[in-house]
């Protein structure tokens, strides 16, 4: 379980500065409401500007954290709740958007693998 939970983290942590970092202003097949960038996207779901950094930054912030929860075992809590809750908006907007399932499957996949950090955090598993 202990490297599942590390691969989690890795992962997680990967996807985020990627698509926050490094794909912030390019398209990509997983976009909501075929936007071409970061700010069309959020504008599609109805969210200002300033709702678009901060949502950025907390993932951010989530995701590193994730990664120094490695070493510092207690933030793997706040950080995979706080990972998981903005990971179930990102579903959230997709289905209002009325997206295609597939477009929602990485944001489930990171609400999923957020959970399984948390359960294992907790000592629920």
């Amino acid at each position: 379980m202990e490297y599942l939970i590390l691969a989690a983290k890795i992962i997680i942590f990967i996807s985020i500065v990627n698509v926050w970092l490094i794909r912030f202003n390019r398209p990509t097949a997983w976009r909501g409401a075929n936007a071409a960038s970061m700010k069309e996207e959020f504008a599609a779901y109805g969210l200002s500007e300033a709702m678009m950094y901060m949502v950025g930054a907390l993932k951010l912030i989530c995701a590193i954290s994730l990664m120094v929860s490695i070493y510092i075992p207690f933030l793997a809590i706040p950080a995979s709740a706080g990972m998981g809750f903005l990971m179930f908006g990102a579903v959230w907007m997709h289905f209002r958007v009325k997206d295609p399932l597939k477009k929602s499957l990485p944001a489930f996949i990171f609400l999923l693998l957020s959970a399984l950090i948390w359960l294992e955090a907790t000592g629920t598993i």
